[in-house]
C-alpha cells in the first residue's frame, strides 16, 4: 500500500505553501510547491504527481477550474488524486469538488495533522483509471475507505453526501433526506446529529409510518391525563424529549393532512400544545426528516402542504441507491464482514473473488440494507475462513416470485426446485454459466444438463 509519494501543493499564500510543504516533507513525501495556479497547471503537464493539494480561491484560475482541466493538462499520463482546500466552504463547492473526483475537501483553518492523514488516505487508494485492487484480499490488507459514523464509501456520490453532512451539521436548519428504502437515511440523520453542536443531547427517532395516525399526534406532542380513552396518565411527547437535541422523523411523507400543519408550526414557531392541554410548550429542537416518496409531486397533487415542504427542504440531501455506486460494494462488504464476524464470533478473514463477482452484479433493490443482510447470513453460513459462493445467498426476489410449490407431488417439486435454482442462479450472475455453476455448487457439465432438461437455454 502506497503511503508516501510526489505531491504538488498549490496555494496563493506563500506562508501556507511553506508551512504545509515542510510538514508533508517531514512526513516522507516529495513536495513541489507553488503560489501561482498557472505554474501549477504547467507542472501538471510536465510530470506526473501522485497527489495534487490545491486551494480553491486563487487569482486567475480557481482550484475547481484546475481540476476540471486535469484530463487535458495531464494528457495520456496518470491523473493525481486531489485534495481541495478552501477558506470559504459551501455545500455547492464541496459537491462540485467531489463530482470532479476530489478525494477529500479540507476546510481552512485545519490542523496540519488532518492534511497529513488525508494525504496518506489518498495515496493509499489507486489513482483514477488504474485497475481496482483484487477483491480476494484479506480484510487486514484493504486500503482505507472514507467512513462517517457508519456511512461507508469512496465513490464520488458518497463523498459528496459525507461532505454535505459535515457542512450541514453545523447549521440549525432543517434537513430533508431522500432516497429509496434501505439506502441508509437513518445513518445520515445520526451522522448529522453527532457532527452538530447538539451531539451531547438526545437524538429522538420516530418512524411516522409505523405509528397509527390516530396515535401519532400524542406520540409526537404528548398528552394529558384523560385527553382520550385510555390516557390514564400524562405523557411527554417526542418533541419534548428532544428539547435541546435533534428529532428524526422518518417516512414523513406518510403524515396526514391534519397533522402536517402542526409539524409546520413546530418548525416555524418552535411551540406546540400537548393533546388535551391548553398550555403551550416551547422547544429548541433540530428537525431531520426523511422519505422515500416524491414530496414535490405530493405537493402538486394536494397531498402535502407546500409550506411544510419548503420548510423541510432547507438542506436537501439525496442518498443514491446502491446500484448507482457499485464501486462502494467491496468497501461495504468489508465493513459488514467486520461488523458481523465480531458479533457472531466467526473467524472470517475475507471473501472470494467469485462471491464478490456475484455481489457486484446484483441490482440490490433493497440497497445497503439488503447487502448487509446478505453478508450477515454469509458470515454465519461460511464453513471456512473466507466467504465463498456457496455461502452467498441473495434472497431478494421480484414481486410474485416467492417459493410456492407447484403441487404435493415429490417428483414435481424436486423438478421445480431444480429449475428455479438454476434460473435464479443465472439471473444473479447475468447469464454467465461458469459463475452460475459455482454459485449453485455444481460442475459446468451438470449445469448444462439441467439447462437442457428444463429448457432454460
Amino acid at each position: 500500500m502506497k503511503t508516501s509519494g510526489s505531491i504538488l501543493l498549490a496555494d496563493d499564500e506563500d506562508k501556507v505553501v511553506r508551512l504545509l510543504g515542510q510538514a508533508l516533507r517531514d512526513d516522507g513525501h516529495e513536495v513541489v510547491g507553488t503560489t501561482c495556479p498557472r505554474e501549477a497547471k504547467t507542472l501538471l503537464g510536465q510530470r506526473p504527481f501522485d497527489l495534487f493539494v490545491v486551494d480553491n480561491v486563487m487569482p486567475g484560475i480557481s482550484g475547481l477550474d484546475l481540476v476540471r482541466e486535469l484530463a487535458d493538462t495531464c494528457g495520456d499520463g496518470p491523473r493525481p488524486q486531489v485534495l481541495f482546500m478552501t477558506g470559504h466552504p459551501s455545500v455547492e463547492t464541496a459537491v462540485e469538488a467531489m463530482r470532479l473526483g476530489a478525494f477529500d475537501y479540507l476546510r481552512k483553518p485545519f490542523e496540519v495533522e488532518h492534511l497529513l492523514a488525508a494525504a496518506k488516505r489518498a495515496l493509499a487508494v489507486r489513482p483514477p483509471g488504474e485497475a481496482a485492487q483484487s477483491t480476494g484480499e484479506t480484510l487486514s490488507s484493504a486500503v482505507p475507505v472514507p467512513e462517517l459514523h457508519g456511512m461507508v464509501g469512496r465513490s464520488a456520490a458518497m463523498r459528496c453526501v459525507m461532505e454535505q453532512v459535515r457542512l450541514g451539521a453545523h447549521s440549525g436548519s432543517t434537513v430533508l433526506v431522500t432516497g429509496e428504502t434501505g439506502t441508509g437515511k437513518e445513518l445520515v440523520a445520526r451522522a448529522i446529529h453527532l457532527h452538530s453542536g447538539r451531539r451531547n443531547r438526545a437524538l429522538i427517532k420516530v418512524n411516522c409510518a409505523a405509528i397509527p395516525d390516530n396515535l401519532l399526534e400524542s406520540e409526537l406532542f404528548g398528552h394529558t391525563r384523560g385527553a382520550f380513552t385510555g390516557a390514564l396518565s400524562s405523557k411527554r411527547g417526542r418533541f419534548s424529549l428532544a428539547d435541546g437535541g435533534s428529532i428524526f422523523l422518518d417516512e414523513i411523507g406518510t403524515l396526514s393532512m391534519s397533522l402536517q400543519p402542526k409539524i409546520l408550526r413546530v418548525i416555524q414557531e418552535r411551540e406546540f400544545e400537548p393533546l388535551g392541554s391548553e398550555r403551550t410548550e416551547r422547544v429548541d429542537v433540530r428537525l431531520i426528516a426523511a422519505t422515500n416518496r416524491d414530496l414535490g409531486r405530493m405537493v402538486a397533487d394536494g397531498r402535502f402542504l407546500e409550506d411544510l415542504y419548503y420548510r423541510l427542504n432547507v438542506i436537501p440531501l439525496r442518498l443514491p441507491p446502491l446500484r448507482e455506486r457499485t464501486e462502494d460494494i467491496p468497501a461495504l462488504v468489508e465493513h459488514f464482514i467486520r461488523k458481523h464476524r465480531d458479533r457472531a464470533r466467526r473467524p472470517i478473514e475475507g471473501i472470494d473473488d467469485a462471491a464478490m463477482k456475484v455481489l457486484m452484479r446484483h441490482p440490490w433493490p433493497g440497497n445497503v440494507r439488503e447487502l448487509e443482510n446478505t453478508i450477515e447470513r454469509a458470515v454465519v453460513m461460511a464453513t471456512g475462513s473466507r466467504i465463498g459462493l456457496p455461502s452467498v445467498s441473495i434472497s431478494s426476489l421480484p414481486s410474485g416470485e416467492g417459493p410456492t410449490l407447484p403441487s404435493m407431488s415429490l417428483r414435481n417439486n424436486v423438478e421445480w426446485v431444480e429449475r428455479e435454482t438454476v434460473r435464479r442462479a443465472l439471473a444473479a450472475v447475468h447469464g454467465v454459466k461458469k459463475d452460475a455453476a459455482e454459485l449453485v455448487g455444481i460442475s459446468q457439465r451438470a449445469l448444462s444438463y439441467y439447462l437442457s432438461k428444463h429448457h432454460l437455454e
